[in-house]
C-alpha cells in the first residue's frame, strides 16, 4: 500500500510539473526563446514513464519488500524533492523539462545554481537510483542509471552548447573547453 502512495504521488508531481515546464515554455516562447536538443527529448519522456513502468514491474511480479535501510533512503529522497522545489523556484519561468532558451538572458545564478551547474539532475539522477533502492529493486536501479547516464551525456552537452551560444553563460562558466560543445 505504501508503495502505491509513493508512486502515486511521484507520478502526480510530475504531472504537474509538465503543466509547470507547458506554461513556462509558452510564456519564453512567447518572449522570442528557442527549443534546443529537440530530437532527444522524445526518448528522455520515453525514458522516464518506462522508469515507472519497470519500477512498479519489478516490485510487484517479483514480490520486492522495502529495503532493510528504507527510512535513510526515503529520507534521501524527500531531501530531493526540497532540492527539486528550490531549483523550481530558483530558476521560476526558466524551469522546463524541455530546453527552452531565451536569446540574451542572463544565467540564473540564485539558489542552487549558485554552486552547480545542473542541480535538477543530480537530484533526478538520485532519484532514479533511491527509488527503486526503496523496495530492492535492483534491476531497475542498475538500468535506468545507465539509461540516465547516456541521455545526460547527450542532453547537458545540447543545453551548455545553447546556453553558450544565446545567453550569458561564457561569461559565468568560461567559454567552452576543447572537446566541449
Amino acid at each position: 500500500m505504501l508503495f502505491w502512495i509513493l508512486i502515486g504521488l511521484v507520478i502526480v508531481q510530475r504531472l504537474v510539473e509538465l503543466r509547470v515546464a507547458r506554461r513556462n515554455e509558452r510564456l519564453l516562447l512567447a518572449k522570442g526563446a528557442f527549443e534546443a536538443g529537440k530530437s532527444h527529448y522524445p526518448y528522455m519522456v520515453a525514458m522516464h514513464a518506462a522508469f515507472f513502468l519497470c519500477l512498479v514491474m519489478e516490485v510487484l511480479l517479483l514480490h520486492r519488500p522495502p529495503s532493510p535501510i528504507w527510512l535513510p533512503l526515503l529520507a534521501v529522497f524527500l531531501a530531493m524533492q526540497v532540492l527539486r522545489v528550490w531549483c523550481l523556484a530558483s530558476l521560476r519561468e526558466f524551469w522546463n523539462t524541455k530546453i527552452i532558451i531565451l536569446p540574451g538572458a542572463n544565467v540564473v545564478r540564485r539558489g542552487p545554481y549558485k554552486w552547480l551547474r545542473h542541480p535538477n539532475y543530480v537530484i533526478v539522477t538520485t532519484e532514479l537510483l533511491v527509488l527503486p533502492l526503496l523496495y530492492q529493486a535492483y534491476f531497475t536501479a542498475a538500468l535506468f542509471a545507465l539509461l540516465n547516464a547516456w541521455m545526460l551525456s547527450v542532453r547537458i552537452p545540447a543545453e551548455e552548447k545553447a546556453l553558450r551560444k544565446a545567453t550569458d553563460y561564457n561569461e559565468r562558466f568560461g567559454p567552452a573547453r576543447t572537446g566541449e560543445p
